[in-house]
């Protein structure tokens, strides 16, 4: 009854589903894993971000490159502040504003991107008030250079002379004759009336969407290896049961003729169980009658 499984057809089925199973439970647990990854950086990144405020701030040097380990740590560095930027279009508290940015110069001539706060409305020079003079010494959340797109920042283009819409290396290069850190710091306090900005966790370290999106698709990839295993028994199930029904010679679409089903059906104008073999061997009695009946007309 199952040899149908040795059949081509079947031997294509078979290796379908045994490649299709252990794909699909491959890949939902890779999509399992990157959830489970991102909510261990979530943890880390809240460990991190409670160490810092009792950590004492390390030198700007001993903390760079930027890593989520260094993301949100408290540096101090020592310049003297120069150009003056605004960042439109961020968010604070729920309402609407933009960061004062200004570039301190640290020793050896490269420039150490500061937001000194933020200030609600519009972005206006008038609004920001002047860095302080002299030699300074700051201390803040160190942040990695920010990614056009994510976490709020915008892409818009074209903005007037002295605003920049990421805070970046690749951003302020072009706005500045001096080389500036692909790192910034947000100040603890801030200057002037401002309001401090919080520093931001270390990029694909919180739990927003994409990581949800994980969790979706794991659930996916292990629905469609139950679909490849119900669909797989439920063609071998019909199988099994037409092979039975060959075997029973039942067929309740096919007629006699498929069936090979024989018998004395009789041929049109007979009468019952007469054939026509039996019309040439004894005449057909209407045909004789008609020939013995005697003629009534002259």
């Amino acid at each position: 009854m199952y040899r149908f499984l040795l059949t081509p057809r079947w031997w294509g089925i078979n290796v379908f589903v045994l490649l299709a199973i252990p794909f699909c439970i491959f890949m939902g647990s890779w999509q399992l894993g990157r959830f489970e990854d991102r909510v261990q950086d979530h943890r880390a990144a809240d460990e991190a971000a409670s160490a810092a405020k009792t950590d004492p701030a390390r030198p700007l040097a001993g903390m760079l490159p930027v890593t989520t380990q260094t993301s949100g740590k408290q540096t101090v560095a020592t310049g003297r502040y120069d150009k003056q930027l605004l960042v439109p279009d961020r968010e604070l508290d729920g309402r609407q504003g933009f960061y004062v940015l200004t570039l301190l110069r640290v020793d050896g001539g490269k420039a150490l991107p500061v937001v000194r706060g933020w200030l609600p409305g519009d972005a206006d020079p008038a609004k920001a008030p002047a860095a302080p003079g002299g030699e300074v010494t700051v201390t803040g959340a160190l942040q990695a250079s920010e990614s056009p797109g994510s976490d709020g920042v915008s892409t818009a283009g074209g903005l007037p002379s002295g605003q920049t819409a990421a805070i970046s290396a690749a951003s302020l290069v072009n706005l500045l004759p001096y080389t500036p850190y692909d790192a910034w710091i947000t100040l603890d306090k801030a200057d002037a009336g401002m309001k401090a900005v919080p520093p931001a966790a270390p990029q694909n370290t919180s739990l927003d969407l994409k990581a949800f999106q994980n969790l979706g698709y794991t659930g996916e990839w292990f629905v469609f290896a139950g679909f490849v295993v119900f669909m797989w028994f439920r063609l071998l199930r019909r199988e099994v049961e037409f092979a039975r029904d060959a075997e029973l010679g039942l067929f309740p679409d096919a007629g006699p003729e498929e069936h090979g089903a024989t018998g004395s059906a009789s041929a049109p104008g007979t009468g019952d169980g007469e054939t026509e073999d039996d019309r040439d061997r004894y005449g057909d009695p209407d045909e004789a009658g008609a020939e013995t009946t005697p003629s009534t007309t002259a």
